[in-house]
């Protein structure tokens, strides 16, 4: 199997969210899946296979067809995910960029229903993905301020914890009880205005095996249209403040987001399964 590497939400290598790619022709066993994700020790592996009308043919689907679709999954290093934005990103790059494909629009069929990944004149790549927005608890676990050892302004959920910090200084300076934050068994966002981009995030995944996920397509999902509301945006510029960081560009359109972001390849391998 070929198995690409690509950083995404990134100009420059070794920034952003690194993800592993891995095309299929057709699906090999989970425990499979969940042990090449394991090997490679990133975030997330994303695996996909072309849709029945295009079994027939290379995964490249290289050709003038405007649109090429696949089905897609993601692991984590011990979990399989219902929607990975940074993963996704990344294997459109590689249908683009490294299998030949010349149309416009990449379709992906997945857990988290239909998503579109295009091809923009200034080499970004757009992914529409679902809105999820979240609503406001009345109350959360005393140990989330224990993990965190901050003031909260305010928790959100949807999939995961969104938690609403003071500013910009108080997201980038945190550093989290991840033991406790384990004991939680939920993902958490941590989010604040932020002083050149309208917000910035940072996400914990103790509960999947990420202690910090570097730069979280998924989370801004449920950033979007949070912020959006807040700040009554519909275009929002977006940073996540990880060691390796990762910049993004938003559109909030109600039931649907647009998340933007340039992607820089990292490798190309072979894996070899006796």
């Amino acid at each position: 199997m070929s198995i690409f590497q690509v950083d995404a939400f990134t100009k420059q290598p070794f920034s952003g969210n690194p993800a592993a790619v891995v095309p299929l022709t057709q699906w090999i066993g989970d425990d499979l899946m969940q042990r090449i994700a394991m090997e490679n020790n990133l975030s997330e592996t994303a695996f996909f296979v072309p849709v029945a009308q295009n079994v027939a043919r290379s995964p490249a689907l290289a050709g003038s067809e405007s649109s090429a679709h696949f089905h897609i999954r993601w692991f984590t290093p011990s979990v399989e995910v219902n929607l990975c934005g940074h993963a996704t990103l990344a294997t459109a790059y590689v249908i683009f960029n490294e299998l030949g494909f010349t149309g416009e629009e990449i379709i992906f069929q997945s857990q988290s229903g239909r998503l579109s990944v295009t091809r923009e004149a200034d080499g970004k790549l757009t992914m529409d993905l679902p809105s999820w927005p979240p609503v406001r608890l009345p109350e959360y676990p005393e140990s989330l301020i224990t993990a965190l050892n901050r003031e909260i302004l305010g928790v959100y959920q949807y999939r995961d914890l969104l938690v609403e910090l003071e500013d910009e200084a108080t997201v980038r300076s945190l550093q989290p009880d991840f033991k406790v934050l384990q004991q939680l068994g939920q993902s958490i966002i941590v989010t604040a205005p932020g002083l050149k981009a309208d917000f910035v995030s940072r996400f914990f995944a103790p509960n999947l095996g990420i202690d910090e996920d570097p730069v979280t397509g998924s989370a801004h999902t449920q950033l979007i249209p949070f912020w959006g509301e807040k700040l009554r945006k519909k275009q929002l510029y977006a940073k996540q403040l990880s060691k390796r960081g990762g910049e993004l560009w938003c559109t909030w359109m109600g039931d649907r987001v647009r998340i933007s972001g340039h992607c820089a390849f990292f490798l190309k391998g072979a894996i070899s399964v006796k």
